[in-house]
């Protein structure tokens, strides 16, 4: 679902939602509405050391979802199983979860979080991918098949969920760069694509990171054309990223500028900066700040604001915080 709606981009006043019921927070937990309620499943985190102390990644089958009459969270069913760094689609009849994995695998999984109704499974094992919803076409961009894979996917699938029988369709793919942990937007009857970060395989043979700032469109009745490029990378911004008042807003996002900073248990966080993509003049501005510095998260429009629930504030630290902006 795109978030579209009609006001100021830099008139966006974040304040605090109650925070997730657990201090450390999740980085990678799906997130959306279902039934009229926020929901947040799933996602991981550190509890005993850092990682570059040696810690433990935990991976999380809980469901949260908040009451709003309370103004408290509430444990709900818990996922299948373990699970993170997927794609969340919220549509008007629900929230679907894609895909996504733990530690030692990832997943084609595809389903409602609250519907019993069978959805098709990914063509592949999929996590770190981008996706958005487009006239009820889910579309899912890039990621990796392996926990330990040193290349990304070039893939680009889309999904009708207006055909109750309907299968994954493996549709020409970005020409950019094979990417995980991209941004994806739907507007203007056109997904598009920014950022996010291309994988080799370094000298030791583990995956490592090229920073991408290009940006691109898909429709599905002309294909992919080159937008142009951001001016900065924004790794892992929330997704789907809203639309207001005519533009995307890439909201944060990591630039790779610290991504060696030491001592790492000093790294100032991510920008806090909004990239904000004009539809009609197809240029980029800033937007204004936000107060947090969160990735691998989600947003959501849910009751008539964008909520930003949780994710990761630095590297290895999770935050429960969850934020929201009103859009009216």
């Amino acid at each position: 679902m795109s978030l579209t709606l009609a006001v100021s981009a830099a008139d966006l006043k974040w304040s605090p939602l109650p925070p997730l019921p657990d201090e450390r927070g999740f980085a990678g937990s799906f997130a959306g509405v279902s039934g009229g309620a926020l929901i947040v499943a799933g996602g991981t985190h550190f509890i005993d050391k850092m990682p570059w102390e040696g810690g433990t990644k935990l991976w999380y089958d809980t469901v949260y979802f908040l009451d709003e009459h309370m103004g408290v969270w509430r444990r709900g069913r818990n996922l299948p199983k373990p699970n993170g760094y997927g794609v969340s689609i919220t549509t008007p009849e629900g929230l679907v979860i894609v895909g996504g994995g733990n530690a030692t695998e990832h997943f084609r999984d595809v389903f409602w979080i609250d519907n019993k109704v069978e959805l098709a499974p990914l063509p592949k094992p999929c996590a770190f991918m981008a996706g958005c919803v487009l006239d009820d076409v889910i579309y899912i961009a890039g990621g990796i098949e392996t926990p330990t894979a040193t290349s990304t996917m070039r893939t680009f699938w889309s999904l009708d969920l207006k055909k109750t029988d309907a299968s994954w369709q493996e549709l020409p793919p970005c020409p950019g760069k094979p990417r995980i942990l991209a941004c994806m937007a739907a507007a203007d009857g056109a997904v598009h694509l920014f950022s996010g970060a291309a994988l080799h395989a370094d000298k030791d043979g583990k995956a490592e990171r090229e920073w991408l700032n290009d940006a691109w469109r898909y429709k599905p009745a002309t294909g992919w054309e080159k937008l142009p490029d951001m001016p900065r990378v924004a790794v892992a911004a929330p997704n789907p990223a809203p639309v207001v008042d005519g533009k995307i807003l890439v909201i944060g996002g990591d630039d790779g500028a610290n991504a060696n900073f030491e001592p790492k248990s000093k790294h100032p966080g991510f920008p806090r900066d909004i990239l904000a993509f004009d539809l009609k003049t197809q240029s980029w501005s800033k937007a204004g700040e936000v107060p947090f510095s969160l990735v691998t998260t989600n947003a959501v429009l849910w009751k008539g604001q964008i909520v930003i629930p949780g994710g990761e504030a630095r590297p290895g630290v999770r935050s429960p915080q969850v934020w929201q902006a009103p859009l009216k």
